[in-house]
């Protein structure tokens, strides 16, 4: 699959890393979350470019990797997100840029919250590493509520694509 992001919407994760100044632990974790994460799957036979494309300290963060894709059907280009939350990944197919890959994770999360809430079933969902409760459910979407309030709320123009 062929699909290409918006590269002027990211930073190379190197670059980023030459330019920080505060808060290098903490982002680097998240960065080695994201990298763990994807290289978890089968059909990841490595990552040959890191990229980010949002980085709030322990809140949330949006990598973008491109890979090695170890299936005809993989897109070599893959958005992570990580934070306080549970991590996932999406394609770039339908999230061009940054802000479009979370606010799709905000959606796909929300589709899990409402299930979760009321008590049906989250198995044909975005997985989520806690059992699906309503209480689990409250609280998750607490930190999504906030994310975007707080900061997708930021990236209007990003999500005109």
């Amino acid at each position: 699959m062929n699909n290409s992001p918006d590269l002027s919407k990211v930073e190379k994760w190197s670059d980023y890393l030459l330019m920080q100044r505060n808060d290098t632990d903490e982002n680097k974790s998240m960065y080695r979350e994201a990298r763990e994460y994807l290289e978890f799957y089968d059909w990841c036979l490595g990552i040959t470019e890191s990229y980010v494309g949002m980085l709030y300290s322990g809140i949330v963060a949006v990598f973008l990797f491109q890979i090695i894709p170890g299936r005809e059907d993989v897109d070599e280009w893959i958005w992570v997100i990580v934070g306080d939350l549970p991590a996932t990944y999406l394609t770039v197919e339908e999230c061009p840029n940054p802000a479009t890959a979370l606010d799709g994770y905000i959606g796909a999360m929300l589709e899990w919250v409402e299930a979760a809430q009321k008590g049906n079933s989250v198995a044909e969902l975005v997985p989520v590493n806690v059992p699906a409760t309503k209480k689990n459910g409250d609280m998750l979407k607490s930190r999504l509520d906030f994310i975007d309030e707080r900061i997708l709320s930021e990236y209007q123009e990003d999500l005109k694509v």
